[in-house]
């Protein structure tokens, strides 16, 4: 296979890759520049008709939807519940848990709230940042740490989306690909809480802090593989931030130690607290909690009304139509449950008319980030192919000559690359479901010519869930996450401090990853 068909096949990826890194421009307009790049590629020199370039472009935003639209509507219920006072009620909860315990505060809020609250959609990188202020953390500590703790079970974020979008792409049930995620689960999310207190205070605060950091990450990972085996993947967040939480709860009851100290709450804060009770500020995360417990749970016919029975197909590509799965989506039940909680948090019609004002203005560029990455994807997977759909001659597909490329340069050890690829794929597409959607094929496709040379029968769907879990862990060297969490402490030139430490602890976990990948694939 010549070189410049392996140089054009990753052209699209390489100019998105140099655009964020080179040129710094923002990751929407990276993502519609590399679109139209694909499209050139597949069209002029892969000789895929350009009706079919833009049919699967279509095909592809279409297939986007589950992870664009419940990033809208998870805005849509934050800025709601920031108008009502209802995350302020949270937050000031947040503030009084384990004073003057600095490891347990760390893995309580980071990891703890940090992995609930993006499994219900809340955007920790805005949230907790302000909260880690408050307690006297630094500035570096406070732009860094919430967006690595949420990266333990960041497959779980959105009511479990990067789960449901892997699940489509290698055609399996959501409930069987949840077990290949889960085991990674308690050595990942433990080397991410020894991480966190390494970048806080190096050797001594591993040292000090080391059984909160064991107790926060086997939890998160043990209840990660028992909602798996009970067929709930989508709320594990949920299930799984809640166990950390208690968990380390009943650790600082057991040491002796005070749990709670009021004396850091401000008027502000008071005011919160009189506003609104606990019960009401989180009502719609309890009905979310509830909705996605009955509509999942195996053993309720729900799950198969809404995602087999009610699946909604719209047949963009021939023969491979999209399911719509509208009653199952997290998007539908976050917009009912916001709505419905809407009394309950006293919200005001001016509040109401001002926050859906707002969160139409914030939810737009991360709506077009996420879907042109899937668009890029679905280009890449059916180029070559006819108007007829049929795929004649492989070396006209870009997925198969970068899988072929790679099988021929890594061989068995693809396995271990792919996830130092699924971290690439999440730093260029930002997220982690974005990453899975632009590598699956590349990984499935490979790990079969893997294994047709000979050297050995490797596991595609292992070395997928092995780059997604990669894809995941980018997020602490997002520069669009990292300048979040620093313009909501007013600190936006503090962000490019963070990058590089970030950088280093990204790289170390997606290491273990990798051996683990290695070891699992074969």
């Amino acid at each position: 296979m010549d070189i410049v068909s392996v140089l054009l096949a990753f052209f699209p990826v390489i100019a998105i890759f140099l655009l964020l890194l080179v040129y710094r421009v923002a990751a929407d307009v990276a993502g519609y520049i590399g679109w139209a790049v694909a499209v050139m590629v597949a069209w002029l020199y892969f000789q895929t008709p350009l009706e079919v370039v833009l049919t699967a472009s279509v095909a592809g935003l279409v297939a986007s939807l589950p992870i664009a639209l419940v990033m809208a509507a998870s805005i849509m219920q934050v800025t709601l519940m920031q108008e009502t006072g209802a995350l302020a009620r949270v937050v000031a909860l947040m503030k009084t848990i384990a004073p003057g315990q600095q490891t347990v505060q760390i893995m309580i809020i980071n990891i703890g709230f940090g992995i609930l609250l993006t499994s219900l959609g809340a955007v920790t990188v805005s949230i907790l940042p302000p909260i880690m202020i408050a307690l006297g953390y630094s500035t570096f500590t406070a732009i860094l740490l919430p967006a690595l703790g949420y990266d333990a079970l960041c497959t779980y974020a959105l009511l479990g989306i990067p789960a449901v979008v892997f699940a489509q792409f290698v055609g399996q049930p959501v409930q069987e690909v949840g077990l290949h995620f889960a085991y990674f689960m308690p050595v990942i999310s433990t080397c991410i809480a020894l991480g966190m207190l390494q970048l806080t205070g190096g050797t001594a605060m591993v040292k000090k802090g080391l059984v909160p950091a064991l107790l926060a990450g086997l939890t998160a990972g043990v209840v990660a593989i028992l909602m798996a085996h009970a067929g709930l993947v989508t709320i594990t967040g949920i299930a799984a931030g809640l166990a950390v939480i208690l968990v380390l709860v009943a650790y600082v009851k057991l040491t002796g130690k005070t749990l709670q100290d009021r004396s850091l709450l401000n008027e502000k804060d008071l005011a919160a607290e009189q506003r609104l009770s606990l019960g009401r500020a989180c009502s719609p995360w309890i009905m979310l909690t509830v909705f996605s417990l009955i509509l999942n749970a195996p053993f309720l016919p729900f799950f198969k009304l809404t995602f087999v029975e009610w699946a909604m197909p719209l047949e963009i590509i021939p023969g491979n139509p999209e399911k719509l799965r509208l009653l199952w989506q997290a998007y539908f039940w976050v917009v009912v449950c916001t709505f419905l909680a809407l009394p309950i948090m006293k919200a005001t019609g001016e509040q109401v008319k001002r926050g859906l004002k707002t969160s139409a203005r914030r939810a737009m560029r991360p709506i077009m980030s996420a879907s042109v990455f899937f668009a890029i994807a679905y280009i890449m997977n059916h180029s070559g192919k006819g108007v007829d759909w049929k795929l004649v001659d492989t070396s006209h597909n870009m997925v198969f000559v970068m899988a072929n490329a790679a099988a021929g340069v890594f061989g068995k050890f693809y396995a271990a690359v792919a996830p130092f690829l699924g971290l690439l794929g999440g730093f260029i597409s930002g997220s982690e479901s974005s990453s899975i959607a632009m590598l699956t094929k590349l990984h499935l496709s490979t790990a079969e010519q893997i294994t047709a040379s000979g050297a050995g029968v490797a596991n595609g769907v292992v070395i997928a869930a092995g780059s997604a879990i990669g894809g995941g862990l980018a997020s602490v060297i997002s520069p669009a996450k990292l300048q979040n969490a620093a313009s909501s402490i007013d600190k936006i030139r503090e962000a490019s401090t963070a990058i590089r430490p970030a950088f280093v602890v990204s790289v170390l976990i997606t290491a273990v990853c990798s051996i683990m990948t290695m070891y699992w694939a074969y």
